[in-house]
């Protein structure tokens, strides 16, 4: 939205927001239903109305003061507030809803005004016979000379108007509080209400509309010289002043009237006033207050919905966006607002209509509390307020809006929400645009796994060991020539555990390494969006294959818990290129790692169905993390059908021992392995256990075999010799793991 929304000549101040938006609470309900409520549910069922609405208004009213005080708010009010920080998409849906709401909201009031006739009407009938029961001889010349004034003199006039109209509200309200009613009953009592009534959230419907005020004021901000301090001042204090008038209000019904005659007489207040006729004087200003407001922000939402290019045709939008070269007053806007507001009027029966009305004010209110909680949780340093509420101010505002929603009316709550979908969906196909949307639910996903990292960073180093998982880190120069090693670190990061894939480039920090790791990095996310996968991905830049392993051990991985198993690999085909990851194993011990290295074969990873798992004597330490990411790697969608055979060299007299030993092992630790795949090879003197792997295991799809860490010191030697065998998984644990 460009600055053209905004009034060159902007001068208004605090007081017109706050009495746009307290003409409108103080407006039509209150003088025509709320003395019908207290009969209908007793005073203190309508103490309980008040108390929830303003569940709903007075935390919107601190979102919005929080939102107004840290941006620049322009033309289009709420929905601007919407728009710029749930996105243009969301924005545009709510606003679109917002602003059909107000349009006939104008008509709404506008036959509120025609009832204020009716003491005017049957006086006619009493002295000289005539029947006038159509309110339309008043509301439709009342709605064209609203619409005249509104196209020639714009917000000013209204604003001028306002302060009459409010002065006129005011003086009816005295005469009602200090009125002496001659129909009071003579036994008060507070919870007396006509029996039978209507239910509480029906009477609650009816009433919601008087709470409705707080959006008008928000309509004005494209005209406000300082926005910024006028929208929270003069908000908040129209609702409080609201919520202590309808609290007085209540009260002053109740013992002035039986049940039976508030809910009997919709103009009970000119009975209780000290002077009667100022009520219907006073109903008057108050609908034509809440007109005028109305008519002066509806056009305004959707003069900036049009300056959004919301809609698909580009005419359109620019048609709608126009505004008088003065004062950018929106012309055009006001004729869509008044051709719809005429609709109705003529209709005259918004009773359907004023229902659908409440739903879509409510949507606005429940959206502002939730872009207000989330900014909270989202801690983005660009979120300064001036003006701060508690977050649970925003929760409770947000919850109160959709509770009370369907409490309302489950069916109205539902199509509302479906129009708003339709809206929704209408208006993405034609605007792309989510930015605001998603920045702000990334800072939330990110303040929430700040949070769980620092905990997890944070636990107790024994309950790790006990309940050992995977956070892995790999680094490899050859990520595009081979994958099996990212394929591993996908399968065992895919739900037990964490993985981080780093791509090594050699070379001196500069320029030019810096160009080319941001193209490997955005290769390397191309490549990995072919696969799903849950691996962090990354480069990194070293003079040396040392210097980065030195870099990436002291990593402290995503998981906030520090990496414990770190991952090399190299081919059958080129078996030195392993050569400077086994140099430098002395490092990865004393930084407690766990060593695996992937030697892949021409088979790769085969059928991805059988794993091997070879057990030695001298694999004590080894062989429950052999198990574990024997078991880990099953786990993946890719392994569906996958099994595990475990195969254990010993000598010939501690084979049964070792067997029932694995057995109990399996069971304790709930691995799901058969006992019939378990085998144990005799461990004959002299022959060559290489041999024996590579000829139990020669259609293995994956081979895990345990190593020490110290036998490293003969290079290469260690994983050479097995043939044709697929790929293979050297595991070294830096100590004993648990599985039970």
């Amino acid at each position: 939205m460009s600055n053209g929304l905004v009034n060159p000549k902007a001068s208004f101040g605090t007081m017109p927001v706050f009495l746009t938006a307290l003409s409108t609470i103080l407006g039509a309900i209150l003088f025509l239903r709320f003395g019908w409520a207290v009969g209908q549910v007793g005073f203190y069922g309508v103490i309980g109305i008040i108390i929830i609405g303003h569940l709903v208004t007075i935390p919107t009213a601190m979102a919005v003061a929080e939102i107004a005080t840290n941006q620049r708010v322009q033309g289009g009010g709420a929905y601007f507030i919407i728009s710029r920080s749930f996105g243009l998409n969301i924005g545009a849906a709510v606003g679109l809803a917002l602003y059909l709401s107000q349009a006939i909201s104008v008509a709404f009031y506008v036959i509120a005004f025609g009832e204020a006739f009716e003491p005017v009407f049957d006086w006619i009938r009493v002295n000289y016979g005539i029947v006038l029961a159509d309110r339309r001889i008043i509301t439709v010349p009342l709605m064209l000379i609203l619409s005249v004034l509104m196209l020639v003199r714009g917000a000013n006039m209204g604003v001028k108007a306002l302060y009459w109209v409010v002065a006129i509200l005011v003086t009816s309200l005295g005469f009602f509080f200090f009125g002496d009613s001659p129909i009071k009953p003579e036994v008060i009592n507070l919870s007396s209400r006509i029996p039978n009534g209507n239910s509480f959230f029906y009477v609650f419907t009816i009433i919601f509309p008087a709470f409705t005020g707080l959006a008008a004021g928000l309509g004005l901000s494209g005209d406000l010289k300082h926005p910024e301090t006028s929208i929270p001042r003069g908000t908040i204090w129209a609702t409080l002043a609201g919520l202590i008038v309808y609290f007085l209000a209540a009260y002053k019904f109740a013992v002035s009237a039986s049940p039976e005659d508030l809910v009997g007489d919709q103009l009970i207040m000119q009975r209780i006033a000290a002077w009667g006729p100022i009520i219907p004087i006073g109903l008057a200003a108050a609908s034509l207050s809440s007109a005028l407001g109305s008519i002066m922000i509806a056009p305004r939402t959707l003069q900036a919905i049009g300056a959004d290019d919301i809609f698909p045709q580009f005419k359109l939008n620019q048609w709608l966006a126009r505004g008088k070269k003065a004062d950018n007053e929106p012309i055009n806007a006001s004729t869509i607002t008044i051709i719809i507001a005429f609709v109705f009027v003529f209709v005259g029966d918004v009773n359907f209509v004023a229902q659908i009305i409440s739903m879509f004010f409510m949507i606005t209110y429940g959206a502002i509390c939730l872009i207000s909680l989330l900014e909270h949780f989202a801690a983005d340093p660009a979120y300064r307020p001036t003006f701060r509420s508690h977050w649970s101010i925003s929760l409770i505002g947000t919850l109160a809006s959709f509770w009370v929603m369907f409490k309302m009316n489950m069916p109205y709550a539902a199509f509302s929400l479906l129009i708003m979908t339709l809206l929704y969906v209408f208006i993405t196909k034609s605007k792309h645009e989510r930015r605001g949307f998603n920045k702000l639910f990334r800072g939330v996903i990110f303040q929430l796994s700040r949070e769980l990292q620092i905990f997890a960073q944070r636990a107790d180093r024994e309950d790790r060991e006990l309940s050992w998982r995977p956070f892995a880190i790999c680094i490899s120069c050859d990520t595009f020539r081979r994958k099996s090693a990212f394929d591993f670190m996908r399968w065992i990061s895919h739900r037990y555990g964490f993985g981080t894939y780093i791509h090594f480039i050699k070379g001196m920090l500069n320029r030019s390494t810096t160009a080319e790791s941001k193209i490997a990095l955005e290769r390397l996310l191309k490549l990995a969006a072919s696969f799903p996968n849950r691996v962090y991905l990354d480069t990194i830049i070293s003079p040396s294959y040392t210097s980065a392993i030195a870099q990436v051990v002291q990593l402290s991985g995503i998981s906030g818990r520090g990496n414990n198993l770190i991952l090399f690999e190299f081919s059958r085909t080129d078996p030195h290129s392993i050569t400077d990851a086994i140099q430098n194993y002395p490092m990865l011990e004393s930084a407690g790692f766990d060593i695996c290295i992937l030697n892949t074969g021409y088979r790769g990873f085969g059928y991805k169905k059988e794993i091997h798992i070879w057990i030695k004597p001298e694999d004590y330490k080894n062989a429950n993390l052999m198990i574990l990411l024997g078991y880990i790697t099953l786990g993946h969608p890719e392994w569906k059908r996958g099994f595990i055979k475990i195969f254990a060299i010993v000598p010939h007299a501690e084979m049964q021992e070792e067997r029932n030993r694995l057995i109990r092992l399996i069971k304790q630790g709930r691995i799901p392995i058969s006992q019939s795949n378990v085998e144990m090879i005799p461990l004959e003197e002299g022959e060559d256990r290489k041999e024996i792997i590579s000829r139990f295991s020669v259609d293995a799809d994956l081979t895990i075999i345990g190593f020490k860490t110290e036998k490293l010191k003969n290079g290469i030697e260690l994983f050479d010799g097995y043939g044709d065998l697929g790929n293979i998984l050297f595991v070294s644990s830096n100590q004993h793991k648990s599985i039970e």
